[in-house]
Order: structure tokens, then C-alpha cells, then sequence
């Protein structure tokens, strides 16, 4: 039986009971050559089952819906070097401004960035020389401002009338997990991309989306199940293991999420219907759309800005359905005659966790000690200890590049 908590009750679980043995070889250092033929695990009337990705048509329910997200991995860790040969990484996280508007932008533009080998870099500017289209340019970094978190860094070039996204794919390397240990090298670039990613902006993948190839897809379509979009923003924080002993000590980072009109009236002709987010990125974004509709309706149709907090589901709140809740917002967007929601959501999906979109998920297996683990535990209550220790007995690959999970609870 699935344990029921108070919020102070939720804050209480102790981040021990979601740590497990993660032997660093089982953890996948580079992807198979081909995408789908990944391992999968399913998890579905209580049976475990252990098949291929490719077969994973198999195991879906009838009629269901797939939601994947849409955001693609950005060349985010710039390498400078001073004068003196120092290197200073500037790791990019989000611009100050919109995406679209950042990456389309010209010089100059200014990111929140993380900096490596910070004491070295007191003040100054920092500049690359770099060749774009055939032509030399010269990119420079600039911080602006700096706290405990991030640096505000300026970003400068010339010639200055190249939008930002062009300098930034010519300059920068994409950014690989840390526990992976080792540089992004050419294939990579691909790899570490789901083949539907449209939207720049994330510093990590959505990699439950990895496995997923084009002639699967329509495979899946001529079976009758259904796809659908939604674009979450990941950011550097999807790595941060909780370092507390409580889970309600841990701060969880805050992402953009970004989902059509057309998503949202689907789901609610879907309902009742299965929906399986491809991702715990496209469960937060789905389960933040149920609680932005909460928000609105508490809180009127004016409501600026749109945030959920990361404690915010578990308050009391006006009893609404999903239908209603995802109507609010749909009521939100005729309001102020928009196509799309684009909102901040610092969810924390852990056990006791009710989902109210959600019916399955397709995912990747997590590190130890992750709000990611704690977000399949709230699905599938203590079954995650089974399925992991399975996964470490059978040659399940581990983490971003590793093998894939279906659970249907």
C-alpha cells in the first residue's frame, strides 16, 4: 500500500531511503551504435519484464498517448584562455532574457553562466578567435555581475550582426553529464540529441527521448498510439544529487516550460485515455500544467508571473479535475489571445505525490540520491528498488547514454 504524507511529512523522507549501489561500470559511457536497441525494462501488472526498446509497442497500452519534449541540447561550455594560458570554462545556463529572443539576438547578449576555474578569473575580458560560415570571428565574455550561484556574463562579437545561436554553435561544446568523465567528442553532437529536438535551450537532454528513432515512431503510429509535444528547458540542476539528509532541505531548480494550446486541448480529449510522458522532463512539465490551472483558478486569470513552486502541491488547494484544471489555463490563453504557455516550474515530484496527468512514463535509469529517483518513486511507490536491483543483476546499462525503463503502474 502506497504510504500517504503531510507536507511536513513529505519534507521529512530522508534521501538514504533513495540511495542504492551504482558500480561506476555499470553506468554507460558512450550510446549503442543504433538507438532503439537499448535494453528496456518493464514494469506492468506488477511483472517485470526485460525486452528491447524497439519492442516497446508491445507493452503500451491501447490508445495511449506519447508526450516527448522537445528541447534541444545547446553547445553550452565555452573554453576561454587568458593571457596568462589559464583555461576559464563559462558554462552557459539560460540567457536573462527570452530563449528565442537570446539566441536570435545580436551582439552583445548577456547569459547566467557557471564558471570554472573561477579564482583565476577576478575581472577582465576573456576573448576567442573562431571561424563561422568561412569567416573569422571574435567572441568575447565579460562578467557583469556575480553571486553565490552564477556570474552574469556579456557576451560580445564581431562581426555582431550573427544572431547568438550561430556564434554559440560554432563556439562551444556540448555538454556531457559529469559522471561520464570525459570530454564531448564528434559523435556526440548527434547522440547527445533526441532526433525529434526543435528548440534550443537545454544544458542536459531529455534522454528517456534518446532511444526513440524515426522509423519507430511511425511504427507506433501505425499501431495507433498517438505523439504529442512539449518543450521543458533542462537545466544544470537535473545533475545536482540531494546533498541533505531531508528532502524539504533541498532547493529544486527551476526550469522554463513551454507547451502549445493544441497540447493542452489534446489532453483533455485524451483523458481517461492512457498519456505516457517520454521523460520525467515531460511529467514535471504535464503535472505543472494540472497546477498552473490550480494557480489560475485560485488566483484569477491576471496572475503574473507563472511559477510553480516547488512546494506548491502539497498545500491545500480548491479540489479541481484535470479537465477543469487544464481548462483554466486554456481560459488563461483565449484571455490573452495567446498560442502557448511559457512558465517557470520548480515542482518536486516525490512519494505520496498524487500524478494528475500522468499515467505512465518511459525514463532512463537515475542516480542515486536524485529528485529524478524520488519523481519514478512517487509513480511507482517502492517497486523502484525491485526494478533497480533487476537492472543491476541483468546488464542494464546506467544514467544518460544507458538503457530505458516503461512503468505502468
Amino acid at each position: 500500500m502506497r504510504k500517504i504524507y503531510t507536507m511536513n511529512a513529505v519534507k521529512d523522507i530522508s534521501i538514504e531511503a533513495y540511495d542504492y549501489p551504482l558500480p561506476d561500470e555499470c553506468i554507460a559511457k558512450y550510446p549503442l551504435p543504433e538507438r532503439d536497441a537499448s535494453k528496456l525494462l518493464v514494469l506492468k501488472d506488477n511483472e517485470t519484464i526485460e525486452s528491447q526498446f524497439k519492442h516497446i509497442g508491445n507493452f503500451l497500452p491501447d490508445g495511449s498517448l506519447l508526450v516527448f519534449n522537445e528541447t534541444k541540447v545547446i553547445r553550452a561550455r565555452l573554453q576561454f584562455h587568458k593571457a596568462t594560458g589559464s583555461r576559464i570554462e563559462i558554462f552557459c545556463l539560460e540567457p536573462e532574457k527570452d530563449y528565442q529572443v537570446a539566441f536570435g539576438a545580436v551582439s552583445p547578449v548577456r547569459w547566467k553562466c557557471l564558471i570554472g576555474n573561477a579564482k583565476r578569473w577576478k575581472d577582465g575580458r576573456l576573448s576567442m578567435e573562431l571561424t563561422v560560415g568561412g569567416k573569422p570571428v571574435a567572441l568575447s565574455a565579460e562578467k557583469m555581475a556575480q553571486n553565490d550561484q552564477y556570474a552574469n556574463i556579456e557576451f560580445a562579437w564581431h562581426p555582431g550582426s550573427l544572431p547568438f545561436a550561430t556564434v554559440l554553435e560554432a563556439a562551444g561544446e556540448i555538454p556531457l553529464p559529469p559522471y561520464l568523465h570525459r570530454d564531448a567528442e564528434p559523435d556526440d553532437r548527434s547522440r547527445y540529441q533526441t532526433v525529434f529536438a526543435r528548440y534550443d535551450g537545454s544544458v542536459a537532454a531529455p534522454t528517456a527521448g534518446l532511444h526513440f528513432t524515426q522509423p519507430l515512431i511511425a511504427a507506433l503510429r501505425d499501431k495507433g498510439f498517438s505523439f504529442d509535444e512539449v518543450t521543458l528547458h533542462v537545466g544544470a540542476g537535473t545533475f545536482k544529487p540531494v546533498s541533505t539528509e531531508t528532502i524539504g532541505e533541498h532547493t529544486m531548480h527551476s526550469e522554463t516550460v513551454i507547451v502549445r494550446k493544441s497540447l493542452i486541448q489534446n489532453l483533455i480529449c485524451h483523458f481517461g485515455k492512457p498519456i505516457i510522458a517520454v521523460g520525467t522532463t515531460s511529467t514535471r512539465t504535464l503535472e505543472s500544467l494540472y497546477w498552473l490551472g490550480v494557480m489560475l483558478k485560485e488566483q484569477g486569470l491576471d496572475l503574473r508571473p507563472l511559477q510553480v513552486g516547488q512546494w506548491f502541491p502539497y498545500e491545500d488547494h480548491t479540489p479541481l479535475s484535470t479537465p477543469e484544471a487544464l481548462q483554466m489555463v486554456l481560459d488563461y490563453l483565449d484571455r490573452n489571445n495567446l498560442t502557448r504557455i511559457e512558465a517557470n516550474t520548480a515542482l518536486m515530484i516525490a512519494p505520496s505525490y498524487k500524478m494528475r496527468v500522468v499515467n505512465g512514463l518511459i525514463t532512463n535509469f537515475h542516480q542515486p540520491k536524485s529528485t529524478l529517483l524520488l519523481l519514478v518513486s512517487a509513480l511507482i511507490g517502492e517497486r523502484w528498488k525491485d526494478c533497480y536491483r533487476f537492472a543491476l543483476g541483468h546488464g542494464f546499462r546506467f544514467l544518460s547514454y544507458g538503457d530505458s525503463c516503461l512503468f505502468l503502474p
